[in-house]
């Protein structure tokens, strides 16, 4: 450990990412919570030691996954050159430029990178460089175990920043993205060196930094000034020139810009370090820790200060005897909001007025307020579970639900949008009802159903109850086993043309726990839910619904991940094996309440074919051992599902969902739409995704039922005419137009490949559509053969890609077995197309 000397120690603190409660890993142990990964990945931090680095001394875990870093911390950093607004002289910024690379080559050899480097975290000691935070990015595993960026956008280069923006190639798979390099800090550094040479504000580097990258280095600083290159000596016009490589590949490492010519007047300045190898150090936010005067008094013996040549790692040990609490001083800096459970509602006191008493005419999800307006609106891009847990957040977000909820039906669609941000565990209850559009009196409802005579379900009602979620204390107690009972008979017993089947028990379940203290409610909620969700599911013979309706899963498969389809397909693991107590249980059987409430709160808010992307969601999750394995093994993997993180599912279920074409879910079986009165227009279900939808009328475009034997024969779903109309945004005939349109934003791109003869295709055509024969598309071996417009085809593989044919055919299957995903038929081809009149001719050529 270094000496303390002139350093200060510095504690900075973040929230690790949270995982979810009570749940086991698929070795039955507990979930390793991310702060706990953090602190081990720190421990090695600890052993390095460098001069240009900062040296790091502890790191302690709080409540909620936060964590505490103490390490060697100086007051004075670059900011401060950068606040003189003056620039710096080139002397100077050649020896920082040196110093800072020494640090960045010492943590290369270690395998890691800063990635966050900025005039913050390059803090001098005497003059000479300390670089702060360059542990962040190696603790927290590259940023995948926090839930904020590591790294100032500002200093990102350009191949950090689009990968940022565009983290996969397929939007349908969320994929981290690729860890940083060496060359990541060197473009940083060519930023921090680029402000102390002409100062100016950050957003102008920025601009003229866009401008480097797009007429080059030299036009850059004649743009600048005409004298600004006069005025820089040739070697750190160089260094600049080097740093700010606009390809990665061709820009240099620390280790390479060390040895470059730029530094020949200053290189032999230095002495290459060679203390054994140890890690650095880092600070978020930093405040100093105050030693207690009986301490600081060692400190001091005829003016010298002994207590600073010891290292660091000892005074802070002595600093922890001696009373000292990181958390405190934290507090006593205002870093942190210390919120002890019996302190937080006095807190309350300093909350506004209109926080009670919020506008509900604003039809834009409401954002709480209050004297801390901004610390709550940033509360609201914290994770769920954080949200859940904050006492002023919740108390703002409670008064609206409460006002809204009691305004229903009327406020029904301001309800749906503060949903859609999120609700409040109080009141999701209620807020359920009202998404499920429950209304009316249903305790005299309720209460007139004869719950006591006894019926032959009694029995199997009887067994499955003590294995219901009876790990949750209200659903295993003797009084949750009664109310389960009376609400299970109440519905079969209302139900005569359904049945009882197992699983029930189970989609019971969230609504009693939510609403235990009223059953009527909760069968009231049960009772909306399953016509909406599960159609004719709970028919005596419920067979055909199912098969269909593991058919479409089958088909959504394909339709989003067509490499997973083929896999599972040629080992025979097909939806019938595992897939059934999903959907016949809304996942309720396979999830724990905590996590049936997160998933439900979106699950609400989409329509009767969002279920097949919450499983897709889950395949996608389980992805890599799925293709790994044969059928023994997913059999075995699915016996017992492994971990499943959540909102990752809610997440990529969203992106799913409004990526699939609305009629690609058509089923025949799914309940009949109900068109709504022009009387009771307000109690419209809003639309909540792109690509939600109601079709109030049948029209001769829509899709048209198949036999399920037909149904099964095909591998990608079919849409309708009336969707591809409206995806291609073409105006169809007036006897098209449908009461209720979904919203233009945010619509998926689509290529509508017309497959017939291309003297077909000149007859007339879907204006935007391409043309590409059946029979010259595929070689021998089922490739797709290389032309431009293949090529084209290549070009939309992650887009929504339409056949278009006369006749069935075999296309869109071969272009699943090369991988294509988004592949869907229009259901009755072209013949069924001409009646719309929106085919094209190509213009004669003259």
């Amino acid at each position: 450990m270094q000496p303390l000397r002139d350093a200060e120690l510095g504690a900075s603190t973040f929230f690790a990412s949270p995982l979810p409660h009570d749940v086991c890993g698929s070795n039955g142990l507990p979930l390793t919570p991310n702060s706990i990964k953090i602190l081990g990945r720190f421990q090695i931090l600890k052993t390095i030691t460098h001069p240009r680095l900062c040296q790091y001394v502890d790191i302690t875990r709080g409540k909620h996954e936060r964590l505490v870093i103490v390490a060697e911390h100086y007051e004075k950093s670059l900011k401060d050159f950068l606040k003189q607004g003056k620039a710096v002289s080139p002397e100077k910024v050649l020896q920082v430029a040196y110093e800072v690379l020494e640090g960045l080559e010492f943590m290369n050899k270690h395998g890691m990178v800063h990635r966050a480097l900025s005039p913050n975290n390059v803090l001098l000691d005497c003059d000479k460089v300390k670089l702060a935070k360059f542990g962040l990015y190696h603790m927290t595993d590259h940023g995948a175990d926090v839930d904020f960026p590591i790294g100032y956008p500002s200093y990102l280069p350009p191949e950090v920043i689009a990968q940022g923006c565009f983290y996969s190639s397929n939007p349908s798979i969320i994929e981290a993205p690729l860890p940083s390099g060496p060359k990541t800090d060197v473009w940083s550094l060519g930023v921090l060196l680029f402000e102390l040479c002409a100062v100016r504000s950050q957003s102008f580097h920025r601009f003229l930094l866009i401008y480097q990258s797009l007429a080059g280095f030299d036009a850059l600083l004649i743009f600048l000034s005409p004298s600004f290159s006069q005025e820089l000596p040739e070697n750190v016009q160089a260094l600049l020139r080097k740093c700010l490589t606009f390809f990665p590949s061709k820009r240099p490492t620390p280790a390479e810009l060390l040895g470059d010519s730029v530094f020949e007047s200053i290189s032999c300045q230095y002495t290459p370090y060679q203390s054994p190898v140890r890690l650095f150090a880092a600070a978020p936010r930093c405040a100093h820790l105050q030693l207690p005067e009986d301490i600081s008094e060692l400190c001091k013996d005829d003016g010298e200060n002994y207590l600073a040549e010891r290292a660091i790692d000892e005074v802070y040990h002595l600093w922890c005897l001696a009373g000292g609490d990181l958390e405190k001083e934290l507090t006593n800096q205002e870093i942190i909001q210390s919120k002890p459970p019996i302190c937080t509602l006095p807190r309350l006191k300093d909350v506004a007025g209109e926080t009670y008493y919020p506008l509900l005419e604003d039809e834009q999800p409401s954002l709480p307020q209050s004297n801390s307006s901004n610390e709550l609106s940033a509360t609201v891009t914290l994770p769920l579970i954080i949200r859940e847990r904050d006492t002023e957040y919740q108390l703002t977000r409670i008064v609206l639900f409460d006002r809204l909820l009691k305004a229903y039906p009327y406020k029904k669609n301001q309800v749906w949008k503060e949903a859609r941000v999120d609700i409040p565990p109080l009141l999701r209850g209620l807020a359920w009802a009202a998404l499920l559009g429950v209304e009316g009196d249903i305790r005299s409802k309720y209460d007139g159903i004869d719950k006591d005579t006894p019926i032959p379900t009694d029995r199997q009602i009887e067994v499955d109850i003590p294995r219901c979620h009876q790990y949750d204390e209200l659903l295993s107690s003797p009084q949750g086993h009664i109310k389960f009972r009376r609400v299970l008979k109440a519905w079969v017993v209302s139900h005569p043309d359904l049945v009882y089947w197992q699983g029930l028990d189970s989609l019971c379940a969230p609504f009693l726990y939510l609403n235990f203290s009223n059953e009527a409610l909760a069968y009231a909620c049960m009772s909306a839910f399953i016509p909406k969700y599960l159609y004719n599911f709970f028919l005596k013979d419920n067979s055909h619904v199912i098969q269909e309706y593991l058919t479409v899963f089958s088909q959504m498969i394909a339709f989003h991940d067509p490499e997973l389809s083929n896999h599972l397909n040629e080992i025979g693991f097909i939806p019938d094996l595992y897939a059934i107590p999903w959907f016949l249980t809304m996942f309720t059987h396979v999830f724990p309440l905590h996590k049936i409430f997160h998933l439900w709160d979106t699950l609400l808010l989409g329509n009767s074919s969002f279920p097949f992307c919450i499983g897709v969601a889950i395949l996608q999750q389980l992805r890599d051992r799925l293709l790994a394995n044969g059928f023994n093994e997913c059999i075995l993997l699915f016996s017992d599902l492994p971990e499943i993180d959540i909102e990752r599912c809610v997440r990529e279920s969203i992106n799913l969902f409004c990526w699939t074409p609305k009629s690609a879910t058509y089923r025949q079986h799914a309940q009949p739409n109900k068109p709504a009165s022009d009387s009771n227009s307000f109690r419209k279900t809003p639309s909540y995704y792109s690509s939600e939808y109601q079709d109030l009328t049948k029209t001769d475009l829509s899709r048209e039922p198949l036999k399920l034997s037909e149904l099964k024969a095909e591998v990608s779903p079919r849409i309708s005419v009336e969707d591809l109309i409206d995806l291609c945004e073409l105006s169809g005939p007036a006897y098209f137009k449908t009461p209720v349109k979904r919203a233009r934003t945010g619509k998926p791109k689509i290529l509508a490949v017309d497959i017939r003869s291309l003297e077909d295709f000149s007859r007339g055509h879907i204006p935007g559509s391409i043309n590409i024969p059946y029979t010259s598309t595929f070689g021998p071996e089922g490739e797709l053969l290389q032309c431009p417009v293949t090529s084209t085809l290549a070009g939309y593989r992650f887009r929504v890609i339409v056949i278009l044919s006369s006749i069935m055919t075999n296309f869109a299957t071969h272009l699943l077995k090369v991988n294509f995903p988004r592949v869907c038929v229009l259901d009755g081809g072209m013949n069924k197309m001409k009646s719309t009149g929106l085919l094209t001719v190509p213009s004669p050529q003259i």
